[in-house]
């Protein structure tokens, strides 16, 4: 029996136009870690090895991502330090983001390589997103729309007080 397939074009602006190209533009993660603190930033919070910044192109409020400070296009480039840091982030995440948004699951994950849908290829980063019950609706599956009612710059002020000292 085929599986059932559910077609997603909307991403097709943000996996084409928004990629960056090497050698072409500046690595959007290490531009953020350069930028951290600038108004209307998006970085939640800079730990000593690793980043966690709001995505630009969210699936759901409260899309957040973690990666390396340091450019790192592979996980066997990456020092066992900040893969360590990367989870633990992931894991403090995980109850940040249920005390803030009170999802109903989440994904966490990551794609590496353009072929696998990375968006940014060569520097890895985990996707934490918050999920809920039929957050899948039919704007996203008959008019090629997410409806995500809070902007990231607005997330990321929400989420930044859980990181405070």
């Amino acid at each position: 029996m085929p599986a059932d397939r559910m077609f997603a074009p909307w991403r097709g602006e943000y996996v084409g136009a928004h990629a960056p190209v090497p050698g072409q533009s500046q690595c959007v993660f290490c531009k953020a870690v350069a930028d951290a603190g600038q108004p209307g930033g998006l970085v939640v919070h800079l730990a000593p090895l690793c980043l966690v910044i709001m995505n630009l192109f969210p699936y759901n409020s409260g899309h957040v991502m973690v990666a390396p400070r340091r450019h790192v296009g592979r996980l066997s480039e990456a020092a066992p330090e900040e893969l360590g840091e990367m989870m633990a982030l992931a894991r403090k995440l995980e109850g940040v983001l249920e005390q803030a948004y009170k999802p109903h699951g989440m994904n966490i994950g990551m794609n590496l390589g353009a072929a696998a849908g990375a968006g940014v290829a060569d520097h890895i980063h985990l996707h934490v997103v918050p999920r809920w019950n039929g957050d899948a609706n039919f704007m996203t599956a008959v008019g090629e729309t997410r409806v995500i009612p809070e902007d990231p710059v607005q997330a990321c002020a929400r989420l930044r007080p859980y990181f405070a000292p």
